[in-house]
Order: structure tokens, then sequence, then C-alpha cells
């Protein structure tokens, strides 16, 4: 049974528009409005009226001293922090653009998982929700579902995307370190990384949420994923590999490697879609040394190479983040030195920020964008 062709509100109550003609999207998806560049609608200065007003903030997650820490990012300094609990993965904004949520992981499942919901306005915390694990979260493009990752069980779990009340599962045993995802440009499928398998698991929601398993020829450890402006081409981020594989989604096939860097890690589209950031994380270990062989690379979306690859001065681990709502910063956790790096995306020069211990996945809000897809910030 397919899982969320069905209709939705827009981000502030109206109906959403029916698909563009040139892309027969999923039902209640937003229109595809460029298909050469699919993140057209994210771009610099196309911020959402849903977002307005509300102060420009880095979310930081600690994994290792369990709390948020919150960043301005005119001043550089920290200006708030919260405790959380166990293992904060990522701060995920919801497709409806109102709420930052916090997934919390199960990890070894001891004492299960959590959501916990910040109100971007006040900046605040809500109160926590519990669910057996959430190293990861995404919304299904018509914001009917959220799909939590619990990655200790190799499940997804659909839940309702205010409330997170479980709706169905899907397991995935074949998807050891079930992790990120992105999704197709008309919304009928994604693609998920299984970062212990060195595998990538394709789910076909149109088609009875059927699963195809794709083994990376290089046998390494997926970590984000990220499609292309014109969705012909998924970028995956492979830290054994040390670099990038092409992958074309509709046959789940490999068609190329592009290498970067020491623990290729994170994806970033740059706001105008000619860019991707890729972060290497400079350790193949999961628990890595500081100061490694960090550096953040940038691919040229069009000829499918590295342009400049800027490293980390002195030494870092480069990890998640997200872009500033103008482009001109990437804003990225320092995993091993528990730090958050804001790189220059003109120059590569980078400035550091101390935050708390094992940062993971922050994001920048408010970002440009109609909807999110989740993570930290996959805005379309």
């Amino acid at each position: 049974m397919a899982i969320f062709f069905c209709s939705v509100q827009g981000t502030r109550g109206e109906p959403v528009a029916p698909p563009s003609a040139g892309i027969d999207t999923v039902s209640g998806m937003p229109p595809v409005v460029d298909a050469g560049n699919l993140y057209s609608e994210a771009s610099a200065g196309h911020l959402s009226p849903g977002v307005s007003g509300i102060r420009p903030r880095i979310y930081v997650p600690n994994v290792g001293s369990g709390d948020v820490y919150v960043i301005d990012p005119t001043s550089l300094q920290v200006v708030d922090r919260f405790k959380v609990g166990r293992n904060p993965q990522h701060v995920v904004p919801s497709w409806d653009l109102k709420t930052l949520w916090v997934t919390s992981s199960n990890e070894g499942r001891r004492g299960g998982g959590s959501l916990l919901p910040i109100d971007p306005a006040t900046g605040k915390p809500g109160s926590s929700i519990r669910v057996p694990d959430a190293y990861n979260m995404y919304f299904t493009p018509n914001g009917a579902f959220a799909i939590v990752v619990a990655e200790a069980y190799q499940r997804l779990e659909f839940r309702n995307p205010q409330t997170m009340e479980l709706q169905q599962s899907l397991t995935v045993p074949e998807c050891n370190g079930i992790n990120h995802a992105d999704f197709s440009m008309d919304g009928r499928y994604a693609i998920f990384t299984c970062e212990f398998s060195g595998r990538l698991a394709k789910i076909d929601f149109s088609r009875g949420n059927a699963v195809r398993i794709l083994a990376l020829s290089k046998g390494g450890m997926p970590q984000d994923i990220r499609i292309s402006p014109d969705g012909k081409v998924f970028y995956v981020a492979d830290m054994m590999a040390d670099g990038v594989f092409l992958i074309d989604g509709e046959d789940l096939t490999e068609i190329g490697f592009i290498p970067t860097g020491v623990g290729a890690h994170g994806l970033y589209p740059s706001r105008d879609g000619r860019k991707l950031y890729v972060t290497n994380r400079g350790s193949h270990r999961v628990n890595g040394p500081r100061r490694g062989q960090g550096s953040v690379s940038v691919i040229d979306f069009a000829t499918r190479s590295v342009e400049s690859t800027w490293p980390i001065p002195g030494g870092g681990s480069p990890d998640m983040g997200q872009v500033s709502a103008d482009g001109d910063r990437l804003w990225l956790s320092g995993r091993f030195d528990d730090v958050v790096y804001a790189i220059d995306t003109k120059s590569g020069a980078v400035e550091s920020i101390p935050v708390g211990h094992t940062p993971h996945g922050l994001t920048v809000w408010p970002q440009p964008g109609r909807y999110s897809l989740g993570h930290t910030g996959n805005m379309r």
C-alpha cells in the first residue's frame, strides 16, 4: 500500500497548488517551479512569509554533552543553551517550517530515543516526546508524514508530523545503519544510505513501499545523500571511500565517483544551486582524533568535478550543518573538536566557535524555501 498519496494543506493553511505541467509530482506535493533547478525556491531571498521576523540562529546539538547550543550568527557568540538528554543528533526543520525538532538516538538500545520540539519564534524547547529511536528525521514531500529514522532498529517510522503519533513502520533489514536520505524530484521515491553495510536502499512509495538495494562498488560507509539540481543524479558521500558516488536514481546504478578528501561526510548545495559543498571529516573512524585532516571540497554540479578544497586551519573535523540564508557562510559542526565552523563561501576562510561535546547535525534557521524535507534543512 502506498503511504502518502493524500491531500495536505500548504505552509500557510491554503490548498497546495497542483503539480506543474512539466513534472508529474505526487499528490499534495508543492509544484516543481524550475525543472532545471529543484533548489530554485530555496535560493537566497526566498524566505517564506511563515518565517518572517524570526531571529537568525544556529542550533547545535551536542551528542556527548546532551545539550543544544544556540549561536547568534552575527556576533558569533553562544547566546543560549539547554539540556536535551541522551544523544541529540540532529536539529530538523519541520515540513511546515513551524517547528525545529531535536532528534535523539537510542545508541545501544538503552533508554530509548526522543523528539524535542523547539519554537523558532522564541528559540525555546517544548516537551519531549519519547520514541524507540530517532537518529534522524525526514518528511514526505507532501507533508503528510514525518519519517523518523530508527537506525538502531533498521526501521523507518511514519508518524503524524505534528503529534508524532506512529502511523506505520517499514523495516529494512538489508540496510544496516539506515541513516540519511533524499527524495526524487517528483517525490515518488527516496534513497536512504546504509552506513554499516556499504549499501543504498531505494524506497518506492508509489509501488507499495517497494525496496531495492544497491551495494556500492568500494564497499565503504555511505553517509549523506543529495540530489542534483536537475534531479538526474544522487550524490552520496562515503567516509571510507574518501569521496562522492554518483547514482542514477531511476535505475539505482552507480555511474561515477568523485574523490574529495579523507572521511567524506556531509553534502550541502549552495543557495544558487550551482555548487555542492562536501565536508571531509578528516578521519575514517567513527570517533576520530582532534585536528584531523578535515576540509571542505566544492563540487561544480555542471562539470561534476572538484573546483576547490578548503582545509580547516590547524586541522579539524567538519561534519554536518547548513548554508546560511544568504549563502555567504557554510555552518558546520566540528565533530571531534567541540567547535562550530563558520566558513566564508567565497574565500574558504574559517572562524571557530567553542560549543559542547561532540557537536553533530546543526541547523541554520530561518532558511529560504517553501517546505523542508527534513535532516538539517533539505529545503525546496
